[in-house]
């Protein structure tokens, strides 16, 4: 365990739940995170905005419950129009920070919309709103899936920057080398906006890999081995993969990241555990 940091920003990200019951136990998870005082709660948008009424529903929950909440807009398949209304719904409701991302169109869709990339989602709200927003924008330390050049993805992040971004939000990762390149890299490139590393806790090695596996991100082989190795043990695999994030969360904060921002998969237990190892608490 690493001394106490007690000026270490962390955050939360949750997915909109499907039923009202999900909905309810959500409500417990986001009160036991918020013993340690996070920045904010973000919450994920369906491909297309297949999610929005349940996004929305969810983030109006959270701002009920005296937190500040910061929704994922993406934009691909979206109009002006139909942006500048989810604008207006979420300022109705006093919320005034986003994550804006390009997303993923719905399978069978062939409409890109009037928006192609994030940065100009990010140019859109600045041009009509001007700094009412606080926007994070999305990073990948180990490049876009969908990217062939690094070059290219490291121009396409400095972008959104220049659009008007105010931070940004890693993709998971657990290289930190991956991190500290990635920075220095953008910072030649004139970023200067916090980047805040990604943190997923190993909820579920299976499932954690095949996201992994999708998303071009490396799992160290020694820890696939390790995670593979303990087969069915569930309290192995729980504690080892603590140890790990853990470690990686040291590393991350005495290199310098502005912070923490734990995917949660809607579940408080790993999240609070790597916490209170770290030792973080209120500024």
């Amino acid at each position: 365990m690493t001394e106490n940091k007690p000026g270490v920003p962390v955050s939360f990200e949750f997915f909109p739940p499907n039923t009202p019951v999900g909905a309810e136990k959500l409500k417990g998870v986001v009160e036991e995170l918020a013993a340690v005082q996070p920045e904010f709660f973000s919450v994920t948008y369906g491909a297309g905005g297949a999610t929005r009424e349940k996004t929305l529903a969810t983030v109006a929950t959270i701002a009920a419950m005296g937190h500040e909440a910061a929704p994922h807009l993406s934009c691909i398949g979206s109009t002006r129009a139909g942006i500048s209304e989810i604008l207006d719904t979420y300022r109705a409701q006093d919320i005034r920070r986003l994550v804006a991302l390009r997303g993923d169109l719905p399978s069978g869709t062939a409409t890109a919309g009037e928006f192609r990339y994030a940065a100009e989602l990010i140019a859109f709200i600045r041009e009509t709103q001007g700094s009412d927003w606080r926007i994070e924008v999305a990073a990948y330390p180990e490049y876009h899936p969908q990217q062939r050049y690094a070059k290219r993805d490291l121009q396409h992040f400095a972008d959104k920057v220049k659009a008007g971004a105010d931070a940004a939000i890693t993709q998971f990762f657990f290289n930190p080398e991956a991190y500290f390149h990635f920075v220095d890299e953008v910072r030649a490139l004139g970023v200067e906006v916090p980047i805040v590393p990604g943190i997923m806790p190993f909820h579920n090695y299976a499932r954690i890999a095949q996201f992994a596996a999708r998303d071009g991100i490396d799992i160290p082989r020694w820890v696939a081995l390790k995670m593979e190795g303990f087969m069915d043990d569930t309290a192995s695999i729980r504690a080892f993969g603590l140890d790990v994030v853990t470690r990686l969360c040291e590393r991350l904060i005495d290199g310098g990241a502005p912070g923490l921002h734990f995917y949660t998969l809607n579940q408080s237990a790993l999240a609070l555990e790597i916490c209170r190892r770290l030792g973080t608490r209120p500024v």
